[in-house]
């Protein structure tokens, strides 16, 4: 076997459709938990300094930040070594596992071990999908806050229109009804909008609701190529069982013995006509 075939067949055992899942995977997952993780950091220090005076007013949301925080390391953990070894998985399904394994492509603890991962690669799409749509609810907030400081900005002729645009972090639930301000409208909720902290968190929940869509569009790719090499290592599986087991194969199709009625055409001569001699039938 020459360098050529060595590499070709090299080549050929790598699960490419695994390999971009699982770089999309990490990109979303690491684009994800950092860029959440930061942003929860700056949404505590931006409560803390333009809506509530009190430390007891949004010493809940502190904790649930700090909560959530946790949560994200465990994510990123979870998902680092759930990613390895979903790849080594689709090198082993997708590798020529019969030199190994004798005549058999597959084992019943290989496909057992595909069908486990096929399960759980599923349920984490669903939860998933559900962790994508909680991140969309701080890039809602913060969306509302900038339309309503773009709003503030035309209107800066007649203030007393600027005063009745607010934006209220009671109502999305951040702080409880009774806290102080609890509000921002007017200058001060432009002056909000135009801070470093604002514009910083605003771009990072974007980026992390999108590393969110990333990693929700990677778990789907995985799933359909675990279920693709789940069915082709069933199928290769029962066929050289077949073999093995002596089991009569498929004959070929033969025209002639499908059809006795072929066997009185008269074949044709050697100048093309067809001048021949009638088979007899046997």
């Amino acid at each position: 076997m020459g360098c050529y075939d060595c590499c070709m067949k090299c080549l050929g055992g790598v699960p490419y459709c695994s390999l971009v899942a699982t770089l999309l995977c990490f990109s979303g997952i690491a684009l994800f938990c950092g860029c959440g993780h930061q942003a929860l950091t700056e949404t505590e220090r931006l409560i803390e300094t333009y809506f509530a005076r009190n430390l007891q007013d949004y010493i809940t949301l502190a904790y649930l930040i700090q909560y959530f925080q946790y949560v994200i390391y465990g994510l990123a953990s979870f998902f680092f070594l759930y990613c390895i070894v979903l790849l080594a998985e689709g090198f082993y399904t997708t590798s020529a596992a019969k030199q190994t394994f004798g005549e058999f492509r597959s084992t019943l603890c290989g496909r057992c071990l595909s069908s486990t991962f096929i399960l759980i690669t599923y349920l984490l799409a669903v939860v998933w999908l559900l962790v994508f749509a909680f991140s969309a609810l701080p890039v809602y907030f913060f969306y509302n806050m900038d339309a309503t400081c773009q709003t503030i900005t035309v209107l800066t002729e007649t203030p007393a229109s600027i005063n009745q645009l607010c934006i209220d972090a009671r109502q999305y639930g951040l702080l409880p009804w009774n806290a102080l301000p609890g509000k921002a409208c007017g200058m001060t909720l432009s002056t909000v909008c135009k801070t470093r902290e604002f514009r910083v968190t605003y771009d990072l929940y974007i980026a992390a609701f999108a590393g969110a869509g990333i990693t929700l569009l990677a778990l789907g790719p995985w799933s359909m190529a675990r279920v693709r090499l789940h069915v082709i290592g069933r199928g290769s599986h029962d066929k050289d069982r077949r073999k093995a087991e002596g089991f009569p194969q498929r004959p070929e199709y033969n025209p002639a013995v499908t059809n006795p009625v072929l066997h009185d055409i008269p074949s044709a001569g050697g100048d093309g006509s067809c001048e021949g001699t009638w088979k007899e039938k046997g």
